[in-house]
């Protein structure tokens, strides 16, 4: 799904306001039944420190970024860390742990197969389940990737991730608007919120957590000689933009929607116009994972990491849950 215009604060107070003025009544019907589903569930405390990397809005904010610089963190600190992951985009429903050697991202989804590289994996719907499953086969700490809105499990550490290149969007809850839920209801469950970006902070009134800067960190240096840059994130324009601040020859930008699956027809279109044009192709890490496996030494990538502004901030950050890690 590609985000409407008028989810953008830029264009959501002139844009559409005939759209948003019909929608605003949907919104209130899911934010009533979000906040009825938080209230009502009793959240399972479970035997190892559960890490929540969540955001607000739907669509990209770097969670996943976040979430592997939390494991490796974990990691560095001789701790055992899992992820657990709904697999969204994978046909898999049934509690698993992700194998890249026989699972491709229609069974599990992009993002569990990009985690895999670093920590196990484990999918599924039911997060309970998979958080159990995850812990029978030793984990010592879980890290969830997204889940800020499920009630189902204690979150020992709750984190919401905001892209400061959007913030909140125009402030409005689905379908409206970009949120998943009032932003002032959100922030009460949250214990810290990590800026991704370097654009203004969003209105954060009625939180008193800490509040951390990043920035998603890349290569120096584009590749040489002419490109077509593609992705199919939450915010392909991003990329984009980091590959030209790089100094990026881009002779095209194509963007699919978030966790769009590459047919043979893109495949054949891409390279068409890639060889057309004398161009190379260029894409994400997370994109890799939905490309087909044959053809994937024929790309070039541009890869991300998430970076803290200070040193010790993901110290500071992890510090409550650290020692109730194994």
């Amino acid at each position: 799904m590609k985000a409407p215009a008028f989810w953008n604060e830029k264009h959501g107070r002139a844009a559409a306001p005939l759209t948003r003025t019909l929608l605003t009544p949907l919104s209130w019907i899911y934010s009533t039944i979000a906040k009825n589903r938080y209230e009502k569930v009793q959240p399972t405390k479970l035997s190892v420190p559960v890490i929540c990397v969540g955001n607000i809005t739907l669509g990209g904010s770097g969670k996943t970024p976040l979430a592997m610089t939390i494991a490796k963190a974990l990691l560095a600190e001789g701790k055992n860390p899992a992820f657990i992951s709904r697999g969204y985009g994978g046909s898999i429903k049934n509690p698993t742990k992700v194998d890249p050697t026989i699972h491709s991202y229609t069974y599990v989804g992009d993002e569990p197969l990009l985690l895999a590289e670093i920590a196990p994996v484990f999918i599924g719907k039911d997060r309970l389940q998979v958080a159990q499953m995850a812990i029978e086969q030793g984990a010592g700490c879980l890290i969830m990737d997204d889940g800020f809105q499920n009630p189902y499990l204690h979150k020992d550490l709750a984190i919401i991730t905001i892209d400061t290149g959007v913030g909140h969007g125009n402030g409005r809850v689905f379908p409206a608007g970009p949120l998943r839920e009032p932003v002032a209801q959100a922030v009460l469950r949250a214990d810290a919120i990590v800026l991704i970006g370097e654009e203004k902070q969003p209105n954060l009134t009625g939180f008193t957590g800490k509040v951390l800067r990043s920035y998603l960190q890349t290569p120096d240096k584009a590749p040489s000689g002419k490109l077509i840059a593609f992705a199919g994130i939450g915010r392909p324009e991003k990329f984009f933009a980091s590959l030209r601040a790089a100094g990026a020859d881009l002779e095209q930008e194509i963007a699919f929607a978030d966790h769009q699956p590459y047919t043979s027809k893109d495949v054949v279109n891409l390279f068409a116009w890639a060889t057309s044009s004398n161009s190379k192709l260029i894409t994400t890490t997370k994109d890799l994972m939905r490309w087909p496996e044959e053809f994937r030494n024929e790309l070039l990538l541009w890869p991300v990491e998430l970076v803290f502004d200070h040193a010790n901030d993901i110290g500071s950050l992890l510090q409550e849950v650290l020692p109730k890690c194994r």
